[in-house]
């Protein structure tokens, strides 16, 4: 436990690992279990992933690190692996950098962290003369699982909120129709 936060891993049911003993595929085709590395920081906000991406330097580490200071968890930092379980995408970290993560100017710490998360959506962080205001809704597919995408500036004081926002809204269908 660190300052009285529990890891995930025990405390979140998004949290428990999906992928099954290599010896027991529970009757599951290999297929279920294709996984993909990508350029991403994972975190778990109330039970729902979030995969952030950008160039280094956008401040993936930055905006993941001030959402698990405001409650969420970390899954992975910098490189995640997804893979599709039924209709989620799901999102893990390498064996390798479980539960570390890179605070830049500070070093590599531990960290609690939760063992996967089904992802439900998709910040690209971007420069902000790249963002639209009002954009269309965007999705991408990635691991034959349709995920909702949004843009925003990693850097901005209010990126924790829009992403919190941008979750509430999709999970309650708050998007206003232009």
């Amino acid at each position: 436990m660190l300052d009285g936060f529990a890891p995930l891993a025990m405390t979140n049911e998004v949290a428990r690992s999906r992928i099954p003993n290599p010896i027991d595929t529970f009757g599951l085709s290999a297929q279920a279990f294709v996984m993909e590395r990508i350029h991403a920081t994972c975190v778990v906000i109330k039970g729902q992933g979030v995969l952030l991406r950008g160039a280094p330097g956008s401040g993936k580490s930055d905006l993941a690190l001030r959402l698990i200071e405001d409650g969420a968890g970390l899954v992975s930092d910098d490189y995640t692996e997804v893979y599709k379980d039924a209709d989620d995408l799901v999102g893990r970290a390498p064996d390798t950098i479980q539960g570390l993560m890179e605070l830049r100017g500070i070093g590599i710490v531990q960290m609690p962290f939760a063992e996967d998360a089904a992802i439900r959506a998709i910040f690209d962080l971007m420069p902000l003369s790249d963002i639209d205001r009002l954009p269309d809704s965007e999705t991408e597919m990635l691991q034959g699982v349709e995920v909702p995408r949004f843009c925003v500036h990693g850097l901005d004081a209010s990126a924790p909120a829009k992403v919190r926002w941008a979750l509430k809204a999709l999970q309650e269908n708050l998007f206003h129709s232009k």
